[in-house]
């Protein structure tokens, strides 16, 4: 399963760092997602989000008939 990550950063600017990873469960999403984490970024991050990453090609759309 692919998740996605966003990582909040900086000081006094913020900038997000996204990216994907493939893991079996949240819990390897999350050792994944640790150790792909550039230095500079987790140095200074405040705030981590991770989801279920969604295929663009099997996501619906509004106004697009099912």
């Amino acid at each position: 399963m692919s998740f996605q990550i966003t990582v909040r950063y900086g000081r006094r600017h913020q900038r997000y760092h996204t990216f994907q990873v493939d893991a079996t469960d949240v819990r390897d999403a999350l050792r994944a997602a640790a150790d792909a984490l550039p230095d500079d970024v987790a140095s200074a991050a405040d705030l981590v989000e991770m989801r279920a990453a969604v295929d663009p090609d099997d996501r619906a759309y509004l106004g697009e008939d099912e």
